[in-house]
């Protein structure tokens, strides 16, 4: 993230406290070193940022919003105290001081960038298909929000490109838990598995095998007519794929193509799906 786009300000050369110790009575102990300007804390998390001192960086703008909330450097430490928890990935962190921010400064210019970041700390959180994908759905809901709320800006763009990526992501798990299905021959529970893909996620990369494998499962049970209506789909939205070849040959054994299209090398589209 270029830090000039948070407003940056020269960076100071204290530490993270201002001042010089102080010696006691007869030049016994060290007295409290004063607390630093705001500017000063939020010159030194800049600092720190900028040298990927990322915990240090987070303790500077925690300070300035603990300790001057209601001054001039306050709402951009809230915002910078979220990057430098997202760096360190303490995601739960982040997104709890992003959430303040966007609480607090709802009409602020940096609004787009809180929600964008907050979603990516979710993204960042993505497991693969056969894991719990809690992360994947709200990775896809803060996605949508960046998408909705700021539709012109450059995080929706992105977000634009990433929602894809997680959709395709919860399809996958969704598939995953088809094909175990099927393998165990609880057809029904596969089927509804399958029809989720279809139904929910359009326009990721699983339909195609999950229309293939409704007509693998239809078979199974004997449901000819719902077979032939899965490869119907399949063939006219994607008749040059490999799945729908797959679907086509099956259909073939079971003497049940009666006129169906062959597979073809021209795409189709998408429409009207189970």
């Amino acid at each position: 993230m270029s830090l000039a786009l948070l407003v940056p300000l020269a960076l100071g050369g204290c530490g993270l406290f201002g001042g010089s110790a102080h010696t006691g009575k007869g030049g016994k102990g060290k007295e409290a070193k004063p607390l630093a300007s705001a500017g000063t804390l939020y010159s030194n998390g800049l600092a720190y940022l900028q040298k990927g001192e990322n915990k240090k960086a987070s303790e500077a703008f925690n300070a300035v919003e603990t300790n001057y909330p209601y001054s001039t450097w306050a709402t951009h430490a809230e915002l910078l105290h979220g990057y430098a928890e997202f760096r360190r990935q303490n995601f739960d962190s982040a997104v709890g001081a992003l959430n303040r921010f966007i609480e607090l400064h709802p009409a602020s210019p940096d609004a787009a960038y809180a929600y964008y970041l907050k979603a990516l700390c979710f993204y960042e959180q993505i497991e693969g298909v056969h894991h719990d994908q809690t992360f994947t759905l709200e990775a896809v809901q803060a996605l949508q929000d960046v998408v909705t709320r700021f539709p012109d800006s450059a995080y929706a763009r992105d977000a634009r490109v990433k929602l894809r990526l997680a959709q395709n992501r919860l399809a996958g798990h969704e598939m995953a838990i088809g094909r175990f299905y099927e393998r165990q021959n609880l057809y029904p529970a596969a089927i509804h598995q399958f029809q989720i893909v279809i139904q929910q996620y359009q326009t990721t990369t699983f339909v195609p095998e999950a229309l293939e494998r409704l007509v693998e499962c239809d078979l199974d049970l004997g449901l000819v007519p719902e077979a032939r209506r899965a490869a119907a789909v399949l063939g006219y939205n994607y008749p040059g794929s490999h799945w729908y070849k797959l679907a086509y040959d099956k259909l073939g054994v079971h003497h049940l193509l009666n006129g169906a299209t062959p597979p073809r090398k021209s795409g189709g589209f998408l429409f009207g799906l189970l």
